[in-house]
């Protein structure tokens, strides 16, 4: 279901994430795709089109997060949120690897995030090993 998001609410939310993905931090200018604004928890779970529920996200967090709001740990056999860019600080979440290339889980939140959205596949991190050589990765959004 597509829903009107004003323009001036797109903007806000650009800016808010510098026209990087929320989840998994592709900056959209090394992509050939448009981001999309994902609502973190969606229309069909009762929230709404508002600034603190919508976020920027690549194309492919976006469909691998769905609806999903919450996900099995494997490792406490528990369920637990996913990251929510809004309420939540990336860096409390996920750090980087010393090369830049893969996206290290920092607690519960951000290993179940990197798993449900598959934010460390082979093909994304062949691609950010080339956006570090030039220099244009992991971007600067603390």
């Amino acid at each position: 279901m597509s829903v009107y998001i004003p323009v001036d609410l797109q903007r806000k939310i650009r800016t808010k994430f510098a026209d990087c993905c929320a989840y998994c931090h592709t900056a959209e200018l090394l992509t050939v795709t448009t981001f999309e604004f994902e609502h973190i928890i969606p229309l069909s779970a009762g929230e709404e089109t508002v600034f603190d529920n919508l976020c920027l996200s690549c194309p492919s967090c976006n469909r691998y997060k769905a609806s999903r709001q919450k996900v099995l740990d494997e490792d406490t056999q528990q369920e637990v949120s996913l990251f929510n860019p809004q309420q939540q600080l990336w860096s409390e979440h996920f750090a980087w690897s010393e090369d830049g290339t893969e996206i290290i889980p920092l607690t519960s939140v951000g290993t179940v995030t990197i798993y449900a959205l598959k934010m460390n596949r082979a093909q994304l991190t062949r691609v950010r090993k080339m956006w570090v050589k030039l220099g244009e990765h992991p971007p600067d959004m603390l």
